[in-house]
């Protein structure tokens, strides 16, 4: 990995080989960053590279290739100025029919993996009172729906997760922002649906799971959804404000059901929700 330009802020942007990540990581390199793009499929950021990105190899999940790319990303670039935890994946299925270890590996992708990316990039920002963590959660975070009680929990649990280091780290100058999409077009409806049609497809849950099924492919078809460059945006505005919000809502239907969430009752927010899938 070539050596940073001391002038530039460095970024890193996880799961930077589609989606999201991606249209992050080209946003932060038009706004002048020295960008690491880190995700499994390497190849996949190819792209990435051509405009001047640095690659790496990283699984989230494996602790050992974290320490590894937090070692290498210091060492070629002495700090990372901005981190944005943008990783994870949809975990759908009933909660009778998800394997505990499937639950615990969404937990690792969309939880303990930033957690630990966190630690050990904290310590360096710290000794320079300077730095922003962006956490990319969902709307998700925020409501809840059928068959999604694995994803929604990890989603909740980084929200609170967040909350807490932003009381901790604001004496040491330190933001913490969530930001929270709505429905985006990335491969997130894809590779949810087949795997949860495998789980509850069959069974009790066979015709709720057709349901939502049909109902996310609807959703993300053309025109359902944002592209994911209105979140790339949301990031450059939040790492570019002095004092950015703590958190940032975008994307089709984002702001819409957080606000019911917040001011319908349970009981008429699981009507609201089980309407989209009848």
């Amino acid at each position: 990995m070539a050596q940073t330009n001391n002038n530039q802020q460095v970024a890193l942007v996880t799961g930077a080989s589609s989606g999201m990540g991606k249209e992050i990581a080209r946003q932060l390199l038009n706004d002048g960053f020295t960008v690491v793009a880190a995700a499994r499929r390497v190849d996949r950021m190819a792209d990435l590279t051509e405009l001047g990105a640095h690659a790496i190899a990283l699984d989230i999940t494996v602790d050992q290739d974290v320490q590894d790319a937090v070692d290498t990303i210091l060492k070629d670039h002495g700090r990372v100025d901005v981190l944005v935890n943008n990783a994870g994946f949809g975990l759908y299925g009933a909660v009778e029919d998800v394997d505990i270890d499937d639950a615990r590996y969404q937990f690792e992708v969309n939880l303990f993996g930033p957690a630990r990316l966190t630690q050990l990039l904290l310590p360096q920002m710290r000794e320079r009172r300077s730095g922003k963590i962006v956490n990319i959660t969902s709307m998700g975070g925020k409501i809840y729906t059928p068959l999604g009680a694995w994803y929604h929990a990890s989603k909740h649990a980084l929200e609170g997760w967040s909350d807490c280091l932003r009381l901790e780290l604001a004496p040491f100058d330190i933001d913490v922002v969530i930001v929270e999409p709505g429905m985006i077009q990335t491969e997130f409806g894809s590779v949810l649906v087949d795997p949860m049609l495998k789980r509850s497809g069959s069974g009790p849950y066979g015709g709720l799971a057709e349901k939502v099924a049909e109902a996310t492919r609807n959703s993300y078809r053309e025109g359902g959804s944002s592209p994911a460059t209105v979140i790339a945006r949301v990031v450059s505005d939040a790492v570019a404000a002095r004092r950015p919000r703590t958190r940032y809502a975008a994307g089709r239907l984002a702001k819409p059901l957080i606000m019911a969430r917040k001011w319908l009752s349970d009981r008429l927010f699981d009507r609201l929700v089980m309407s989209a899938v009848r």
